[in-house]
């Protein structure tokens, strides 16, 4: 990609990153070849930087940010300021005189800001901040504020509040900005529209008296009867089924075991039990009191099905006839069909009158004005938005570009990245490499690449209630007291501390020193199950012979058993065995006595023979120590291999060590006093059994023709040929033996 601006690149983390020194890096951050960005997307949760600044940049409200987005941000951002140099301050306090107005849009910005804080009572203040976008109640509590949506108290009259309150009555209420219910064009549109089908749907039925027989009364009777409707058909009904089989009469008032259950109860006017029995008491041809001996579950019912509508359609009565019952249902039964074709229902709760004086008056113009003029100021309040988006790019856009352009604040050392979840203290150590983790079994599939040594941990606040999983990487010390199960403390960013278990480890080398020590500490262990087998074993041979014993305590006469004939098979390979022992250690004690001087070098030698190839091995895992698997499995697409070298892990995880100028008091009260005397009388007493046996030829008549034909060896044997026979001590000659004859 070609460019015109001059970059500059630092070498950190193993590769090359670029260094964001100004305004004008941010301004032609498109010219910035994407290769060279050490990220090319995030989500937006799980990182520590303010989630609402990350949607604000997420424009497609996919829950990631990607490299396109990044740069449409810095790119509005620096248009939006006087001195693009400021966003590398990440200020939380935005200057008025910082916003560029010398563009529409710049102006738009500065109008918007003022307005805030004049809404918020601080006309007089020369910066803003986020908390003073962030409360939107107080900003947008005038009574016009640009969305379109008018309360009650931006009316300046009593007659156009109460239509208002109306609207919301019957057709709902739209939130204001300033959290209030108010009705914007719509909702007014939708009322008056439904207040004159109402009017006009009403007209059709007004001295027509088919449709209404009882005049205004009729549509309470018509509500008083289909209260009821249902029951006293039962009713009716049930006394006709007694009329024709009076044997039915006592299973059709319900049985006495129903009464006798209810009475056992509380009983209330509105019980379930009582509703559901009879209107009333059921006789062949009844007329249906009304006088209040029936069902008291219904008797409100009965009462205003009596004065709405007996009462209009046949005078005053106490009891009613299945005729007089028909007759009502007859005369409503038009009013029934028009009633079904009714719309406008929304308003008739406010009564035809209302409605029609709603209709006739300028109401729906007084109210149309009112949001017109409201959506006049939508220019103007729209830029609200605009501000609280550049106070929060003012203090989080260049703080997320230091950890996506590049990964600045991770190799620095004096921010925590933004991935960075806090600090983990555990088994004398603390790891600042700690990553929120949604899914451990996902997340360790590809964390596991990164080749670092990385403990799971559950986090808990007993306090609040609060969980959340973390990935820790071990990048200093050895693992030898890492297990699963064990506790720590985990600190957020916040400062609030977590209790820390360790759920799943995925195991890595930690240092060259934990390699060193590796393969005496597999050996050391190696030994000790092995001995705690043979251990188990003879234990278990010993119980069975005690066993054994004791089920033959009692026999007398049992023939003891023969003993157990030598397998010479057996013999041959214990011979052969040992044979081979001392052979090997015969080898090793010829070449290391050999060295004569150079024993020491020997010794190096050979720890290094041991430790070496586990050494060689961590070095080459910890030079391929790669941060992004531990990203890539949190969905970030980390765009560079960014290393963990041996000198830069030391850094992440902190070893404890005693303080500058302290003090140390070495006597242990509980120290096993013998150890360190047994150790050094043991090396004494080695060096000194090396000596004598090399020195009075022990080991050369052991392993004559094993040791090596020169050094002290080969010095020893020429002094021994040099040196006359002693005479014999009688003083004579010594006579050869003779020479046997010939037979």
């Amino acid at each position: 990609m070609k460019t015109d601006h001059t970059w500059h690149f630092y070498r950190t983390g193993g590769f090359d990153q670029v260094q964001l020194r100004n305004g004008a890096d941010l301004a032609h951050l498109d010219q910035l070849d994407q290769k060279l960005w050490v990220a090319l997307a995030c989500p937006t949760r799980g990182i520590e930087c303010d989630p609402k600044t990350l949607d604000l940049i997420d424009t497609d409200k996919d829950g990631r940010i990607r490299a396109p987005e990044i740069i449409a941000a810095a790119k509005w951002a620096v248009s939006s300021l006087k001195n693009p140099d400021d966003l590398l301050k990440s200020s939380p306090t935005l200057p008025l005189g910082a916003i560029n107005d010398a563009t529409p849009d710049g102006k738009r910005l500065l109008a918007s800001a003022k307005q805030i804080l004049a809404n918020l009572g601080k006309r007089d203040a020369v910066a803003i901040t986020i908390e003073d976008t962030a409360d939107t109640q107080k900003i947008f509590q005038a009574a016009l504020n640009g969305d379109g949506v008018v309360t009650a108290e931006a009316a300046t009259d009593d007659a156009t509040k109460v239509v208002i309150n109306d609207i919301i009555a019957c057709v709902g209420a739209v939130t204001d900005l300033s959290g209030k219910p108010g009705v914007n064009q719509a909702k007014a549109d939708q009322f008056f529209g439904e207040a004159a089908a109402y009017s006009d749907w009403w007209k059709q039925g007004e001295g027509n008296k088919d449709i209404l027989p009882l005049g205004d009364a009729t549509p309470a009777a018509a509500d008083a009867v289909r209260a009821v409707r249902s029951k006293v058909d039962d009713f009716f009904a049930r006394c006709r089924l007694a009329a024709f089989d009076t044997r039915a009469i006592a299973a059709l008032n319900r049985e006495e075991k129903e009464y006798l259950a209810v009475a056992a109860k509380d009983l209330t006017i509105s019980v379930a039990e009582v509703a559901g029995f009879p209107l009333a008491r059921i006789e062949a041809a009844r007329a249906l009191p009304l006088d209040g001996s029936t069902n008291p579950a219904w008797s409100a019912a009965i009462a205003k099905f009596r004065s709405d509508a007996v009462k209009p359609a046949l005078g005053e009565r106490a009891t009613l006839s299945e005729a007089d019952w028909a007759t009502i249902t007859a005369k409503l039964a038009t009013f029934e069909n028009w009633s079904g074709s009714k719309v406008g229902a929304s308003v008739e709760k406010l009564g035809i009158k209302r409605v029609r004086e709603l209709l006739a008056g300028k109401s729906r113009d007084a109210i149309n004005a009112l949001i017109a003029a409201d959506k006049a100021l939508e220019g103007e309040f729209s830029a609200i938005a605009n501000v609280e988006k550049l106070a929060r790019y003012h203090r989080d856009l260049c703080k997320l570009l230091n950890n996506f352009v590049s990964f600045r604040d991770f190799y620095a050392r004096k921010e925590k990245a933004v991935f960075q979840a806090g600090r983990l203290y555990l088994d004398q150590r603390s790891c600042d490499l700690c990553v929120r983790v949604e899914d451990i079994g996902k997340h360790g599939v590809m964390a596991g690449l990164s080749r670092c040594y990385l403990t799971y941990c559950e986090c808990v606040r007993k306090t609040t209630g609060e969980k959340m999983t973390i990935a820790a990487a071990f990048t200093n010390g050895d693992s030898d007291n890492l297990m699963v199960g064990r506790n720590g403390i985990f600190y957020d960013r916040f400062g609030h501390d977590w209790d820390a278990t360790i759920v799943k480890i995925v195991d890595n080398p930690i240092s060259i020193r934990q390699a060193f020590w590796m393969p005496y500490k597999k050996f050391m262990r190696f030994i000790e199950d092995m001995v705690a087998k043979r251990a188990a074993a003879a234990e278990a041979a010993s119980d069975a012979k005690l066993a054994g014993a004791a089920a033959t305590a009692n026999v007398d006469k049992q023939k003891p058993p023969e003993p157990k004939k030598i397998d010479i098979g057996t013999v041959a390979a214990i011979g052969v065995a040992v044979g081979g022992i001392t052979a090997a250690l015969g080898a090793m004690l010829q070449v290391f006595f050999g060295l004569g001087v150079l024993m020491p070098l020997g010794v190096i030698a050979l720890v290094l023979l041991i430790s070496l190839p586990s050494m060689v091995i961590a070095w080459l895992k910890l030079r391929q120590r790669n941060l992004g698997p531990i990203l890539d499995a949190n969905g970030w697409a980390v765009n560079a291999k960014a290393k963990i070298n041996i000198p830069f892990g030391k850094s992440l995880t902190g070893v404890g060590k005693l303080p500058p100028n302290s003090s140390r008091d070495l006597i242990d009260p509980f120290e096993e006093t013998n150890t360190r005397r047994n150790v050094i009388i043991t090396l004494i007493v080695l060096l000194v059994a090396a000596w004598a046996l090399w020195n009075y030829g022990v080991i050369e008549r052991v392993f004559p023709d094993k040791l090596p034909k020169s050094g002290w060896v080969k010095e020893r044997k020429e002094k021994a040929k040099a040196k006359p026979d002693a005479p014999p001590a009688s003083g004579g000659t010594v006579t050869p033996p003779a020479t046997p004859a010939n037979p």
